[in-house]
């Protein structure tokens, strides 16, 4: 059986990789920060028998990284899948910023995938797949920012997407594949009602591109449609 941890995915694009996984047989380590809270997830475990299990995790409490680690220790994992994420605090337009909002959203963003890439290696390295998957944006792309603002969000989504290239090149030796996945403008909490795509595309599309990588696409960064994206 394959096995896929996903961090936030106790709503949203997260909840859908936890649906999607499960209904093909993966077994899901589902973690979130308040699973008591998490009334869709904890449902979705019940309907799915063994396949889904639900973990604390608040990822920039690195505490409860290692633990959960420890916790897990012998398991493998198959893809680590870095969806956690915040966009941050408001407002974000060129002008007075909550400094601390800004960095706590780089802890959330950009360091977190890090610290579970580093504390969760072993277990991805004795899977078959060995992926490491962090969401990413195109809103972290440098190339595509023509408009301004939003400085949390952008900056700490760019600075993510440069841990996964350091985590490709450094990596690549253990036959550990990581990319920048972008998941399109989907319509949730973040994406908003207006989005274009819902979560089961945008996750039928991921999970296509997981499926299809190799490590020559180590350090790439994919639409849900499978197009490379700008950096």
């Amino acid at each position: 059986m394959k096995t896929i941890l996903i961090t936030g995915a106790n709503r949203g694009i997260g909840l859908e990789l936890t649906r999607q996984y499960a209904a093909e047989d993966w077994r899901v380590f589902a973690c979130c920060r308040i699973p008591e809270k998490a009334a869709e997830l904890n449902d979705l475990a019940r309907q799915s028998g063994a396949e889904i299990s639900i973990h604390r995790l608040t990822v920039d409490e690195h505490d409860q990284i290692d633990a959960l680690a420890r916790e897990l220790d012998g398991e493998k994992i198959d893809i680590l899948f870095n969806n956690a994420g915040i966009s941050g605090p408001r407002p974000q337009s060129f002008g007075p910023i909550d400094i601390s909002g800004w960095m706590r959203t780089f802890r959330v963003n950009s360091v977190a995938p890090f610290k579970m890439a580093h504390a969760f290696l072993e277990h991805v390295e004795r899977s078959d797949r060995r992926i490491i998957a962090v969401m990413g944006t195109l809103m972290g792309s440098l190339a595509d920012n023509r408009s301004g603002g939003s400085y949390a969000y952008r900056s700490s989504k760019a600075a993510a997407h440069m841990v996964v290239r350091s985590l490709a090149a450094d990596l690549r030796e253990r036959g550990i594949i990581a990319v920048v996945l972008h998941p399109g403008w989907v319509q949730t909490d973040l994406g908003g009602p207006n989005a274009l795509i819902s979560p089961e595309e945008s996750v039928r599309g991921l999970r296509k591109v997981l499926d299809s990588i190799t490590l020559q696409d180590s350090g790439g960064f994919f639409g849900y449609d499978g197009r490379e994206m700008p950096w």
